[in-house]
């Protein structure tokens, strides 16, 4: 199977690069390119890609809300943000808005594109690692969603209350960045009930995937800054 992939970036080195890379991967296609969100947006309902490497900083619509006009419509594109981690300080809204996960740009071109692919086969792409430098840059500030602190945090407690005890013990540490492996060895079982859990949760909570998961831990209280 073909991943159809759309780039979208303002900086035509950039796409000019990964379109290169792309096109010499027998298992990707590139199916168009974007310099602006609104672009992304018009080439996505127009091209259909499986996914959108989206870039956060472009001129007119960002990628924030290019990604919420995307995965808030009638298609399935799922989009990856493509950002300078270290610079950005909007990653937590892009995943807010939908995206699946997020690339930095420094990382190794065999990276981005095993990347594509786990989130062409519909799992959610953010490292433990950078999960935890979220939930300590975001989880402190006073407007985690719209500016509507109070709200989003009964939101999320309401989301939890259906749980059990177990299960919201394996989303708090869902939310902290931990993976499969080490949740199980934390709570001293085998990786595919954790696997069952994250299923569970997932259905029960009506998240699209692991990355709002964490967002919903954050939400409720569960997770916070260290």
């Amino acid at each position: 199977m073909t991943v159809r992939v759309l780039l979208a970036d303002d900086q035509p080195l950039i796409r000019t690069a990964l379109q290169m890379v792309v096109t010499d991967t027998p298992d990707l296609r590139v199916v168009g390119e974007a310099g602006t969100g609104s672009e992304a947006v018009r080439l996505t309902r127009e091209t259909e890609p499986d996914v959108v490497v989206m870039d956060i900083r472009m001129p007119g619509m960002d990628g924030i809300e290019a990604t919420r006009l995307i995965t808030a419509g009638p298609g399935t594109a799922r989009v990856v943000v493509l950002t300078t981690f270290d610079e950005d300080d909007h990653v937590y809204g892009a995943l807010r808005a939908g995206a699946s996960g997020f690339l930095v740009k420094d990382m190794a071109l065999d990276d981005i594109l095993a990347a594509i692919r786990v989130v062409a086969a519909g799992d959610a792409l953010i490292a433990p690692s950078v999960t935890r430098r979220l939930i300590a840059e975001f989880a402190g500030r006073p407007e985690p969603a719209a500016g509507r602190p109070a709200e989003a945090s009964a939101a999320g407690r309401g989301a939890i209350e259906g749980l059990t005890a177990r299960e919201r013990e394996v989303l708090t540490l869902v939310g902290s960045g931990l993976s499969n492996p080490e949740i199980a060895a934390r709570l001293v079982i085998s990786v595919a009930t954790v696997k069952t859990y994250v299923t569970r949760l997932l259905a029960k909570l009506g998240a699209r995937d692991r990355v709002q998961l964490v967002i919903i831990a954050y939400e409720a209280g569960l997770v916070g800054p260290r």
